[in-house]
This record gives C-alpha cells, structure tokens and sequence, in this order.
C-alpha cells in the first residue's frame, strides 16, 4: 500500500472506533481546516521546512477527512477528488499537454481565464457575478475569539485592555441575525472612511495580548 492508502486506512478506522473523529461534520471541521491553513503559511512565511511538512501533513488529513465523509454519503471519494483535478490541471495547461503555445506567464494566465469562462458557460454557470469568490482567509474574528478564550479560560486580568463589563452587557444581547448585521454594518462602515477592519482587529486582539501578558509578567494572574 501507498502512504496514503494507509493513511486513508487509518481515517476509516478513526470514524470506525473513534468517538470524536465519528462526531464531525463537513461544518464541525471548517475550522480545524482555517486552524491548520494558517498554521501551514506561518511556517511558509519563516522557511521553516521541517514544520512545512508536517503542517503539510495536517492540511493532507482535512482533505482525506472531508473525503471519506462524503464517500460515507455515497456521494465521492478521494479518488474523484484527485482525478477531479489532476483533469482539471491538465485541461487547463494545453501549452504542457497540447498543441497549444503560452511562453509567458501572463500568456498562461490569460489562457487558464479563457479556459475557466469556457467551463462556466458549458456548464450553464455563465449568468453575471456580483462577487467574485475569494478563498477563505485567516480571520482575526477568530484570533479575537481566540484570545478572550484563553482570557476566560485561564481567568486572565484583561480589565485594563478589555471593557470586561461592555463585553458582559453586551453577550446577553446578542442573537446570531442580530451579530452578523452588527458585523456587516462596522465592516461596511470602516470600507467608507478607508479603514481596514480586519487588520485593525486583529492589531487590537494583538494589543490585548500583549498588554495581558505584560500584566501577568509584572503582577502573576488575577
């Protein structure tokens, strides 16, 4: 067997045996995928290889998950997922396996365009689109998330960074319609005066750890 057959094999006996791994869902494991993606590009970012592969490795086993979940549902496997893209590669690089010619790499990326709308409009997918799919990005929702976690889990003082009591006030308030408006409406708002809400949320969630830290280094935790 290949190193992933095995590793396919272990998957299956994790969903067989395993209370946890038999607990999750495509929704319950979006976020380990978020968790091991940014991991994976904070050890592209400094180089560090020997991490890179297993940071690799823990993105490999979100995508054999995901597969054999779907494969449980009798809808795909791995298989199709790999031979969905190695066609896909192949299609759309026709300067590699065809007759075609692309000797820059803009040439190559005006033909994968080209190739893609082709796609779409075969596929009855060809209708104006409003927004243009991004890929999914590091939130710093959830490295604010994150912090007040370990602020609370750990019963850390945060009084000085944080209004502790807003934050209170404010929880009991909250309903899931009424917290994405909310998020809407301060993302739209920052978009018109220039700001950029994410990198100034996570710069904030930034400071609150680092003044929590520097209080507990100075004064041990509450």
């Amino acid at each position: 067997m290949s190193a992933i057959d095995d590793l396919r094999a272990t998957m299956v006996r994790l969903r067989a045996e395993c209370p946890w791994d038999r607990e999750q869902t495509h929704q319950s494991l979006a976020r380990c995928l978020i968790d091991e993606c940014s991991e994976l590009l904070e050890t592209i970012d400094r180089l560090d290889l020997p991490h890179m592969r297993e940071e690799l490795g823990d993105v490999l086993i979100q995508v054999v998950f995901h597969a054999l979940l779907a494969e449980e549902a009798g809808q795909f496997n791995f298989d199709d997922v790999a031979r969905d893209i190695n066609e896909k590669l192949i299609r759309r690089h026709p300067h590699v396996f065809g007759a075609a010619r692309a000797a820059t790499t803009e040439q190559v990326l005006a033909q994968w365009d080209q190739i893609k709308a082709g796609e779409k409009a075969r596929s009855g997918a060809a209708t104006p689109v409003l927004f243009k799919e991004l890929p999914p990005r590091l939130p710093a929702l959830m490295l604010a998330e994150a912090v007040w976690k370990q602020i609370e889990k750990q019963r850390l003082p945060a009084e000085d960074a944080v209004d502790v009591a807003q934050v209170r006030a404010l929880g009991p308030q909250l309903t899931d319609s009424s917290l994405g408006r909310m998020l809407f409406e301060i993302a739209a708002a920052a978009r018109t005066r220039g700001l950029d809400p994410e990198g100034a949320l996570r710069r904030h969630a930034d400071g609150v750890r680092q003044a929590v830290e520097e209080k507990v280094a100075a004064f041990g935790p509450a």
